[in-house]
C-alpha cells in the first residue's frame, strides 16, 4: 500500500520534515489515545516521530516511555500500514523507553497469526525488546518461524537469530537444528541468512566449521549470496591454515570451480578471494585473473569497476600476472567513467615499462582535477610504487606531484603526495634536492598544521645532509614569524638540526634561535633556550644526544614511569633509561596505505596507546604480579604453542621487565563437552631462571579464551637469558553436557597436554633505537666495550633475505636506510641501533657478503656500554 503524494509537494522536490519540531510532534502524538484510532491522522505523525529519532534527536526516558505507550494504543487498528509503522515505532523507542515489555503478548500474537504482512516485522520487533531471560519464553516460536514455509518470516527469524545471539548465545546454539533445515530452503535469502547463522554458531569450533564447509562445497547452492558467504568461510579456513599449500586442498578447488558459476556475482567473489589469499602464487592466480579480464570487457560498469579495482590490488603482489590485461586495461583508459579510467591507468603503471610512463602521465594529467580525492589518492599510490621500481623516472613523477600538491584537496589527499614524495627523497639520494625544493614551495601555504610540521620535520633531518644547506634556513624560519605556535615550535627544532650539523651555520642559528626565545608561546620559547644553551656550549656529546639524537621515550609510558617512581621510590634517582621506547616509524612496505601524519614533538594531541602499556595495565591489575618493579620494557606478539586444529589451544606473550619476564599463556578450551578447572602452565625452567610467582586460571568453559601466567626472574649473567623452556599444559577436566556446559558431577581427573618449546630470544630483550645518523652514533660509541666476530649463514640464498633474518633475529632497528638492499650488489652493510632491558644502549655494524658457497658471510661488530652484552650478541649469533 502506498501513499500517494501532493501534486504540489512533488512540484517542490523538498524536504516536508525539514522544520519539525520535537515539541510539538509528541503534542501531536496524543492523537494515539483517541478511540477509534483514525490511520490517516496516526501515520503522518509516527513517521515525523521515526524520522526525528533517525535524525538523531534526544528524547529522554520519561518522553519516549510516554510516547511508547501512546503508541501501543495503535494495535486497535487492523490498517497494514499503520501497522507495520508501529513495529518500527516499538523498535526504535525500546531503546530508550521504560516497561516496554509490555507489548510482548501482542507481538507474539501477531508473530504467531495468520497475516503474513504482520509477522516478520512483529518478528524483528519482539527481539528487539527481547532479553536474555524472556528469550526462553518465545523460544518455540523462533524455532518454528525459522523453519516457516514464508520467505519473509523464516529470514526475519534468522537474522533476529543472529542479533540475539550477542545476549543469549548458549539460547541461539539450540536452534541448530532449525537452522540446518533452512539452508536447503528454496528462497535465496533464507538459505544466505541460514547459512549466516549456522556460521556463526559454530565459528569458534573450528572442526564443525570444517565439516559444515565440507557438506555445503557438495552441496549446489540455489542462493549466489549463499556461495558467495561459502567463499568467504572457506577462505578463512585457508588462510588458517599454517602450512599456506593450497595447492592439494579441497577448500582452494572449490573456490577455484566457483570460477565457472553462473552468476557473475559469485564468479567476482571467487576471483577477488583467490587473488586475496596470503600465499598462492602467480600460477594459481593465473585462472581468477583471466575472469577479470573477460570482465574489463562487460557492458555493465560496475563489472568493469570491480573487475579494474581488484586487479589494481594484485599488481602490487604479483605484477607479472597482470601484464596479460595490459591491452584491455589500455582500452579502458578512455572508459566515460573515470573513476574505472584512473584505476586502469594507475594498474597500468604498476605493471607496464619504463618507456610507457611518460604516456599515462599525460593521459592521468588531462582529467585528474575531475575525479575525487578517493581515487586521487589511489594514483598517488601508484606513482610512489612506480618510484621505487623505475628511480630514474624521479623528475617526471616528482614535476607531477607537486602539481598535485598545489591543487585544492583535503588533508588525506594532500598527506599521501607529501609521504610520496618524503619516501622518494629518503630513498633516492638523486631526488633528495629537488624533493626538498617542491616541499618547501608547499609549506608555503600549507593550510594543515600536520603536514607542515611533518615536512619541517624531514628538512631538519635531510637539509643539512645537502650540499647547500643555508637555502632552507629561509623556508624554516618564514614559519616562525608567519605560523601557529605547533608550527613555530616544529620550526624552532628543526633549526636546531641545522646548527648542530653544520658548524658554519652555528652562528647564524644561534641568533635565530635567540630572537625565537622572545615568541609568545611557552613550548616555542622553551625550545629555543633548551636548543640554544646546548649548542651555545658546542659540546659535541650533548648535542649528539639531545638534539642530532634526542630521547626516544614514549611520552605516556614517561608519564606512568614517573608516577610509580613517586609513588614507589621517591627517594632514589629517577631512571630515564628506564622507560620504554617510543615505537620507530614503519618502513615504506608497512605503510601501504596514506594516512594522517602525526607531529613527532609538538603536542597535537594525546598519543595512542602502545601494546606494552595496555598490557602493563592489565598485569598491574593483578595482585600477584603487581610487585613486580620498574615499567614494561616490551611485550612481544603472540605465539602459538600449539596447532590450530587442536583441541586445547594455547599462545604464550612475553611481557619483559628489567629483571623478571611474565610469560602469559591464553588458553582456549575447543570441547564442547569438557570443562576445564585449574589450568596452569608447567615449565623446566633453564639454569639461572627461577619461577618467583604464578597465576592459574580457574575455570575454562568451552569457546573461552582465559590466560595463566608465570613470572621469571631472569639471570644475572645475560649470557644464560636466550634459552628455551619446556613447557606442559595441566589441568582438571569436568565432563559436562555440550548444550548447557554444566558438569555431570563436581568429580573430575587430572590431565596433561604437551606443547611446544617456549623461547626467550635476544629479540625480546632488545627495543628498537632509531639512529638518523649512525655516524655520530658510531663515534660516540668509540669509548664502549667492542667485539667482532664473522659467520656464514646458510640456508640464505640472497643479501635482501640475509638482512631480514639479520633485522628480525637481533630486534633492532636499522639506521640510514641500510636495510634496503641495491639491486645487483654482491656486499651490503647494515647498520643496526637497539637497547637492551634495563637501558643499555647497542650499536651493531653487520657487513654482508655474496660468497662462491652456499650461504651469507657475515662480519658483525657490537658496541656496548656492557660487555657483557656484547659477548651474549655475538654468542648467540654464533
Amino acid at each position: 500500500m502506498a501513499i500517494k503524494r501532493d501534486k504540489k509537494e512533488e512540484e517542490d522536490g523538498g524536504n516536508p520534515f525539514q522544520s519539525l519540531d520535537k515539541t510539538s510532534v509528541l503534542q501531536d502524538a496524543r492523537t494515539f489515545n483517541e478511540t477509534p484510532v483514525e490511520p490517516r491522522k496516526c501515520t503522518p505523525i509516527l513517521t515525523k516521530i521515526l524520522y526525528l529519532l533517525n535524525q538523531g534527536e534526544q528524547l529522554g526516558p520519561a518522553e519516549a516511555t510516554e510516547t511508547f505507550f501512546a503508541v501501543t494504543k495503535l494495535f486497535q487498528s487492523n490498517n497494514t500500514l499503520l501497522r507495520r509503522m508501529v513495529y518500527l515505532g516499538i523498535k526504535e523507542l525500546s531503546l530508550i523507553a521504560q516497561d516496554v515489555i509490555i507489548v510482548t503478548s501482542s507481538l507474539t500474537k501477531d508473530m504467531t497469526g495468520k497475516e503474513d504482512l504482520y509477522r516478520a516485522a512483529a518478528i524483528r520487533a519482539l527481539c528487539s525488546i527481547t532479553d536474555a531471560t524472556m528469550l526462553q519464553t518465545i523460544e518455540r516460536y523462533m524455532k518454528q518461524a525459522i523453519v516457516d514455509r514464508n520467505p519473509a518470516v523464516a529470514s526475519a527469524a534468522l537474522v533476529s537469530s543472529l542479533h540475539m545471539s550477542r545476549i543469549a548465545s548458549d539460547v541461539v546454539k539450540r536452534w541448530v537444528n532449525e537452522a540446518q533445515e533452512a539452508v536447503n530452503s528454496d528462497s535465496i535469502m533464507v538459505q544466505y541468512h541460514a547459512l549466516g547463522l549456522l556460521f556463526h554458531i559454530r565459528k569458534n569450533d573450528r572442526l564443525a566449521v570444517t565439516k559444515l564447509v565440507a557438506k555445503l562445497t557438495r552441496m549446489s547452492l540455489k542462493s549466489p549470496f549463499a556461495v558467495c558467504m561459502l567463499i568467504r568461510i572457506a577462505c578463512k579456513l585457508l588462510e588458517e591454515e599454517s602450512s599456506g599449500e593450497y595447492a592439494d586442498s579441497p577448500l582452494f578447488d572449490f573456490i577455484e570451480a566457483c570460477l565457472r558459476h553462473k552468476s557473475e556475482t559469485v564468479v567476482y567473489e571467487a576471483a577477488a578471494a583467490l587473488v586475496n589469499l596470503r600465499h598462492t602464487t602467480t600460477r594459481q592466480i593465473t585462472p581468477a585473473v583471466s575472469v577479470l579480464q573477460l570482465f574489463c570487457s562487460s557492458p555493465k560498469p560496475a563489472l568493469r569497476f570491480a573487475a579494474v579495482r581488484t586487479l589494481n590490488k594484485v599488481a602490487m603482489t604479483h605484477p607479472t600476472a597482470v601484464t596479460s590485461c595490459n591491452i584491455d586495461l589500455e582500452n579502458l583508459i578512455t572508459d566515460s567513467n573515470r573513476s574505472i579510467a584512473t584505476l586502469a591507468i594507475t594498474t597500468l603503471l604498476k605493471t607496464g615499462a619504463e618507456s610507457a610512463v611518460d604516456r599515462l602521465m599525460k593521459q592521468i594529467a588531462s582529467f585528474v582535477s575531475e575525479i575525487s580525492d578517493e581515487f586521487k589518492i589511489v594514483v598517488v599510490q601508484a606513482i610512489r610504487a612506480l618510484c621505487l621500481k623505475f628511480p630514474r623516472k624521479h623528475g617526471t613523477l616528482m614535476t607531477f606531484l607537486s602539481a598535485m600538491l598545489r591543487d585544492e584537496g583535503g588533508l588525506e589527499y594532500k598527506a599521501s603526495i607529501a609521504d610520496t614524495l618524503i619516501s622518494l627523497i629518503e630513498g633516492n639520494p638523486e631526488a633528495k634536492e629537488s624533493g626538498l625544493a617542491h616541499l618547501c614551495e608547499f609549506i608555503e601555504d600549507c593550510e594543515h598544521t600536520s603536514l607542515a610540521v611533518r615536512i619541517l620535520h624531514l628538512l631538519g633531518k635531510e637539509g643539512p645532509k645537502t650540499k647547500q644547506p643555508s637555502r632552507y634556513i629561509r623556508f624554516i624560519y618564514n614559519r616562525v614569524i608567519l605560523e601557529n605556535a605547533v608550527v613555530r615550535a616544529a620550526a624552532v627544532s628543526a633549526l636546531s638540526q641545522f646548527g648542530a650539523q653544520c658548524p658554519d651555520l652555528l652562528e647564524n642559528i644561534l641568533v635565530l634561535l635567540a630572537r625565537c626565545q622572545m615568541d609568545t608561546d611557552d613550548e616555542v620559547r622553551d625550545r629555543a633556550t633548551y636548543y640554544f644553551s646546548i649548542l651555545q656550549n658546542q659540546d659535541r656529546h650533548l648535542i649528539n644526544n639531545y638534539i642530532v639524537e634526542p630521547p626516544q621515550v614514549c611520552v605516556s609510558s614517561l608519564e606512568k614511569a614517573l608516577m610509580l617512581h613517586l609513588m614507589e621510590t621517591p627517594e632514589e634517582v629517577f631512571d630515564l633509561s628506564s622507560v620504554p621506547l617510543a615505537p620507530p616509524p614503519l618502513s615504506d612496505e608497512v605503510q601501504a596505505a596514506p594516512t594522517v601524519v602525526q607531529e613527532p614533538l609538538a603536542a597535537l594531541g594525546r598519543p595512542a596507546v602502545s601494546k606494552e602499556e595496555s598490557a602493563s595495565d592489565r598485569l598491574r591489575a593483578i595482585p600477584e604480579l603487581s610487585w613486580i618493579q620498574g615499567p614494561l620494557f616490551k611485550s612481544s606478539d603472540p605465539i602459538s604453542l600449539t596447532e590450530s586444529e587442536t583441541e586445547y589451544q594455547v599462545r604464550v606473550t612475553k611481557h619483559v621487565f628489567k629483571n623478571h619476564i611474565v610469560l602469559q599463556f591464553d588458553c582456549t578450551n575447543t570441547m564442547s563437552d569438557q570443562l576445564l578447572e585449574k589450568v596452569r602452565v608447567q615449565l623446566e625452567v633453564s639454569e639461572g631462571y627461577q619461577i618467583v610467582a604464578e597465576v592459574p586460571c580457574q575455570r575454562l568453559a568451552c569457546s573461552e579464551t582465559s590466560p595463566t601466567y608465570i613470572a621469571l626472574q631472569f639471570p644475572d649473567a645475560p649470557n644464560l637469558t636466550v634459552t628455551n623452556f619446556a613447557a606442559t599444559l595441566r589441568f582438571v577436566v569436568k565432563d559436562c553436557d555440550p548444550m548447557t556446559g554444566i558438569p555431570n558431577s563436581d568429580d573430575g581427573y587430572e590431565e596433561d597436554y604437551m606443547l611446544e618449546d617456549v623461547e626467550v630470544m635476544l629479540a625480546d630483550q632488545m627495543q628498537r633505537l632509531t639512529k638518523s645518523n649512525f655516524g655520530a652514533a658510531w663515534e660516540e660509541g668509540e669509548s664502549y666495550s667492542e667485539l667482532e666476530d664473522t659467520y656464514n649463514l646458510s640456508g640464505i640464498n640472497s643479501l635482501e633475505e640475509a638482512v631480514r633474518s639479520v633485522v628480525s633475529f637481533m630486534g633492532m632497528q636499522p639506521a640510514d636506510r641500510s636495510d634496503r638492499v641495491q639491486p645487483d650488489k654482491s656486499s651490503h652493510t647494515v647498520y643496526l641501533g637497539g637497547m637492551f632491558r634495563g637501558g643499555v644502549e647497542v650499536l651493531a655494524r653487520a657487513k654482508l657478503a655474496m660468497g662462491n658457497s652456499p650461504g651469507v658471510a657475515m662480519q658483525l661488530t657490537v658496541r656496548s656500554p656492557n660487555p657483557d652484552i656484547c659477548e651474549l650478541i655475538i654468542s648467540v649469533v654464533g
